[in-house]
């Protein structure tokens, strides 16, 4: 027999009638939440729905992921209802003249995981109450270690932005990793970890941010989302070393986020460079 949700009280289950209440509102971005009590990866499940048609606002959620990947296919596991596992599907490139959006351009898609990560820091803010960061481009860093990664990924027309939170994770659960230690928001001191309000507040502030970033036709500055998003940075102004998808690795200071998202790297000779793709270790 299958281990009741109710039996960990430090883990209760999402309530899906309560989040379809509070979430799912006439005129809202959020059109239906798929709560699920395990999956092997909510962008997959979100991405296959994009394909067969569904309509922007879908919102897949797991109590347990069992084949979830970061970037670069790195395995995201996590046991069950100890963090937030939730992909949501957009659909920047179409039209809504209800709400008057006109359709935003592919290249601007590369601000959709940032977005994200801006509505994550604020809603740990606000609701757990811990000191976070942002690491760019995708993770959440907490008490020194990341307790939050992010992958947009684009299926046909829409794009597929997931989210994967370690809330409650005990440290003997934690993943090996190679750069940064993981952590959970609970580990980092953490003094709410009630999963239902943190996801509610990252899903509410995921769809202001969306709505300022479509209604701005996808400007970044214009939404106020760059200015966010580099108050939150933690790699601003850190000596970095990133390792590219393909070529040498670059090192030198990290001095800003350009408006397309990109991460400038000011290197030893003085010159400039701009990444819009790789790995970040945070030297010092």
């Amino acid at each position: 027999m299958a281990a009741s949700p109710y039996t960990d009280l430090d883990r209760p289950p999402l309530s899906p009638r309560a989040l379809d209440r509070a979430l799912v509102t006439p005129g809202g971005l959020w059109s239906r939440i798929d709560l699920r009590a395990e999956t092997g990866s909510t962008n997959a499940d979100a991405a296959a729905a994009a394909l067969r048609g569904e309509p922007e606002g879908l919102v897949v959620v797991a109590e347990r992921q069992a084949a979830g990947r970061g970037r670069r296919d790195r395995e995201w596991v996590s046991p069950p209802r100890a963090g937030l596992t939730v992909s949501v599907l957009l659909r920047p490139g179409t039209a809504n003249p209800e709400r008057g959006w006109p359709p935003v351009a592919p290249g601007a898609y590369g601000w959709l995981p940032l977005l994200a990560g801006v509505a994550l820091l604020e809603a740990v803010h606000r609701v757990a109450e811990v000191d976070a960061a942002l690491k760019w481009p995708n993770d959440l860093l907490a008490g020194g270690g990341k307790c939050a990664g992010i992958l947009a990924e684009v299926a046909g027309d829409a794009v597929v932005v997931g989210i994967g939170l370690n809330v409650t994770t005990k440290a003997d659960e934690l993943p090996a990793t190679t750069g940064l230690p993981a952590t959970s928001l609970k580990l980092a001191g953490a003094r709410v970890t009630d999963r239902d309000p943190l996801l509610r507040a990252l899903l509410r502030g995921l769809a202001g941010w969306y709505a300022g970033w479509r209604e701005a036709d996808g400007d970044a500055e214009m939404s106020g989302l760059l200015a966010a998003y580099r108050r939150g940075c933690a790699t601003i102004g850190r000596q970095v070393r990133v390792l590219l998808p393909a070529g040498e690795p670059i090192e030198g200071e990290a001095t800003g986020v350009d408006g397309d998202g990109q991460l400038v790297i000011r290197t030893a000779d003085g010159a400039d460079h701009r990444v819009s793709a790789g790995d970040v270790l945070h030297v010092r």
